[in-house]
């Protein structure tokens, strides 16, 4: 349907950071927008799928084709500490850290389009942009209670997904169900932007989802 890496890399001339979640999800759809205006794109659009309700970040459907014919967009941005000040605009992120949990409901994000790619045609990609090298560097320690849902730099993610036993029901706390991938997906992190001081390096990894 179109090139996401394109439209990645024309994002990031305008925008080398965001200051939340949803404004890296509104100016990626307006810079789809731009660089193909017969698109249909909506926001947070609303999915129910065999019992189960989730809102789905961006969605795509050519104005003239079928619309069955789909492009499905997963977001996550997760940041450490940052002030900078660009272009006259003032940037304040915080120290979000709990990256098991960031790294699980990226893992969930994927399962999710997954069963998004069933019901219609189409492709996915699920989207994980960050300044946290906790995310895309390999960890010394690979026995952790979210080893399964590592994203880091050559990590392939298939099959069940699950905490290891004994994790605390506390860091479990609304993603206590396994994952379960039907495809198989390499990670491979691209650099996005570098603001030349400390946590200033974004980079993001996406996963392209097949029906």
């Amino acid at each position: 349907m179109f090139d996401i890496e394109d439209v990645m890399n024309k994002l990031r001339k305008e925008r080398p950071v965001f200051h939340s979640e949803a404004d890296f999800q509104h100016s990626l759809a307006w810079e789809i927008h731009k660089m193909h205006p017969n698109f249909n794109i909506r926001l947070e659009k609303r999915e129910e799928i065999n019992g189960e309700e989730f809102y789905l970040d961006i969605f795509i459907t050519p104005k003239h084709f079928r619309s069955d014919k789909i492009c499905a967009l997963e977001l996550k941005y997760k940041t450490k500490r940052l002030k900078i000040t660009i272009s006259n605009e003032g940037y304040h992120l915080k120290d979000q850290s709990a990256q098991d949990c960031g790294r699980y409901d990226f893992c969930k994000d994927i399962e999710r389009l997954e069963k998004v790619l069933k019901k219609y045609d189409g492709i996915g990609f699920a989207i994980f942009l960050t300044n946290d090298d906790l995310y895309w560097r390999t960890p010394q320690n690979l026995n952790t209670a979210d080893k399964d849902f590592r994203i880091h730099e050559g990590r392939v993610l298939k099959g069940t997904l699950k905490w290891r036993e004994g994790t605390s029901t506390g860091t479990m706390r609304g993603r206590e169900s396994p994952i379960k991938l039907t495809g198989e997906y390499n990670i491979h992190w691209k650099d996005y932007s570098d603001l030349k001081r400390k946590n200033g390096k974004f980079r993001y990894v996406c996963v392209k989802v097949k029906a």
